[in-house]
């Protein structure tokens, strides 16, 4: 198996607490972002910029934001749950129910858990992370002739997998975290970052090293699953 395989199939997504008092080098930063700026962009665009956050007052700003769960959220989130380790190797797609709050997945009071629910601080997404990366994205970058800036949104995809997969490979841990981008999230954020009103949050990583490890079932379909040889319905390669 080639080096780059054996990254691509170990890199995961880390929800464990990272330690707080153990910060990222500089070194493995500056290669983080050394490979975010190699990634194919359309039309070569490069329409993204990073802040980088790991001063502990900016970051303790930005985890008293808070965030209030949404039953969009819950509802769609269940659909893609397994609820034991054998439903989940069977279906090779999704995750498991049990790394959620029971009430998140009971589908007759989804609707009374959102209504009721307060609003609460993000730090609990952050989960101790030294450094945040904000992704920001530049709509008016857009790529020649791409309806809704399909490409500009790829091209987001490819940086966030440069990264990733370098920070797999200096062996620090990353997580996306999505709720960032949520619109009442995203103003706040971008108020504390200086970010200006034209611009959008794409996407955010926490980094770090886990307390201690966090186990994840993992699970892909097979390549005779998807792969479909000349025509679609042919299946084997």
């Amino acid at each position: 198996m080639s080096d780059i395989l054996r990254t691509i199939r170990e890199r995961q997504s880390v929800r464990a607490p990272f330690d707080p008092n153990r910060p990222m080098s500089k070194e493995d930063l500056k290669q983080i972002l050394e490979a975010a700026s190699w990634a194919p962009t359309a039309h070569n665009m490069q329409n993204f910029e990073v802040v980088v956050v790991d001063d502990k007052a900016v970051l303790e700003k930005i985890g008293s934001v808070k965030s209030r769960i949404s039953e969009e959220f819950l509802r769609e989130n269940y659909e893609q749950l397994s609820f034991s380790k054998e439903e989940l190797m069977k279906k090779k797609t999704g995750i498991l129910g049990i790394m959620f709050p029971p009430e998140w997945v009971d589908p007759a009071k989804m609707a009374e858990i959102a209504r009721e629910t307060k609003p609460t601080p993000i730090f609990q997404s952050i989960r101790g992370s030294p450094t945040l990366l904000f992704v920001i994205y530049d709509s008016r970058k857009r790529a020649p002739a791409s309806r809704g800036d399909v490409l500009g949104f790829i091209s987001l995809g490819c940086v966030m997998e440069n990264m990733w997969l370098m920070a797999q490979a200096l062996g620090v841990s990353l997580q996306i975290l999505s709720s960032f981008s949520a619109p009442p999230v995203e103003m706040k954020i971008k108020k504390i970052l200086g970010v200006p009103e034209y611009l959008e949050i794409a996407f955010t990583c926490r980094l770090g090293y886990p307390k201690e490890p966090a186990p994840y079932l993992r699970v892909r379909r097979d390549v005779e699953d998807f792969v479909h040889h000349n025509r679609l319905g042919k299946k084997g390669f």
